[in-house]
């Protein structure tokens, strides 16, 4: 059952991620991440294809578990994180990537139904 603070938390994910299409998401980060000279403050998040998901439950991502994102998000992030890199993220920024993993698991129906609700 969601409490306040998660909806509250997942609403704002919500407005810092931009839909390019249905098969990506631009998070922008709260809190960038340092990569030698180089500060990333934004990631693209593309939607996996099965065999990027090995290895990880399903039903895990759907619950944003951080272990499975951190299995998933450096396999479908441009530029592409280090395991190391999601585990420092601000949990902001990871509610905002698992809101948009989540939001890859779903149907185009269940979308279009979230949607109309």
């Amino acid at each position: 059952m969601a409490t306040p603070e998660t909806e509250k938390a997942a609403e704002k994910a919500a407005t810092n991620t931009t839909q390019a299409d249905d098969n990506t998401n631009v998070i922008e980060l709260d809190e960038p991440i340092k990569r030698g000279n180089t500060e990333i403050s934004s990631v693209t998040l593309r939607k996996p294809v099965s065999g990027e998901l090995r290895g990880v439950s399903l039903m895990d991502l759907a619950q944003m578990d951080v272990l499975a994102l951190r299995k998933v998000l450096p396999r479908i992030s441009n530029p592409s994180l280090t395991d190391a890199e999601v585990g420092n993220l601000d949990p902001a920024d990871l509610m905002q990537c698992g809101v948009a993993v989540a939001s890859f698991l779903l149907t185009k129906k269940m979308k279009q139904n979230s949607l109309e609700a």
